[in-house]
């Protein structure tokens, strides 16, 4: 067994004593291996392995390694999606080449994925990303605009709001972990209760995976855990 193969059985042993522990199906909860910076190689192994949903944050990279993944397995069953910030000079293979986009936080950037989806390829699936804990270095929507944003992005054609994704201020203790994803899950409450159609909380990480499934996350995001440590080039 391969090592990416290894890891993918160690998380998702995780994963299942969280959702245990949150008295949650393991059905309710997707895997996303985040496999940017890795190569090609390295998610095919991973498809191997029966992993089938991979996250990336640098659109030349996926759709580099998309088209290599399409060219060795024709035809299998993956899902591509982008995770990363979002230029609006992108937008354009973003909609193209995506099944899912996760950072979306302003409306103009939502309005250029509608207009340029191809319409043949379905809707586009959308999660808005709030800056959950106000860090001036985060992306993100604020959260008092996020319900305003929601409604407006909900009506464009082309795009599904399927709900919210964060990225909350690094913590070590997992009860200060679980209060942010408390907050993006009351949010997205909120927003329900508004009569927006949600289904998708999209928090958590190798450090607090745990956490965000105990309080409602339904994609975790898994990268170093699955692929191992980062090498960025300098």
């Amino acid at each position: 067994m391969s090592i990416i193969a290894e890891n993918l059985q160690a998380v998702e042993a995780t994963i299942g004593r969280a959702v245990d522990a949150a008295g949650r199906p393991r059905s309710t909860v997707q895997l996303l291996a985040v496999s940017k910076t890795f190569p090609a190689e390295a998610v095919l192994e991973a498809m191997a392995a029966g992993q089938r949903a991979f996250g990336e944050n640098y659109l030349q990279e996926g759709i580099d390694k998309i088209e290599a993944v399409a060219r060795a397995q024709p035809g299998a069953p993956v899902e591509w999606h982008f995770i990363g910030p979002i230029q609006s000079n992108k937008t354009r293979p973003i909609a193209t080449h995506f099944h899912w986009v996760h950072s979306v936080e302003r409306l103009k950037i939502a309005q250029r994925l509608s207009e340029q989806r191809p319409p043949e390829l379905g809707p586009l699936n959308i999660c808005l990303q709030v800056n959950i804990s106000g860090e001036a270095s985060k992306s993100g929507a604020d959260p008092d605009e996020l319900p305003e944003l929601a409604r407006q992005v909900a009506a464009l054609p082309n795009l599904r709001l399927r709900g919210l994704m964060a990225i909350p201020e690094r913590q070590a203790e997992p009860e200060l972990q679980r209060q942010a994803f408390a907050r993006l899950r009351a949010l997205a409450d909120s927003l329900r209760a508004e009569g927006l159609l949600l289904d998708t909380l999209s928090m958590g990480m190798s450090g607090d995976m745990e956490a965000a499934i105990l309080e409602g996350a339904t994609i975790v995001r898994i990268g170093s855990a699955i692929f191992g440590a980062r090498h960025y080039a300098e």
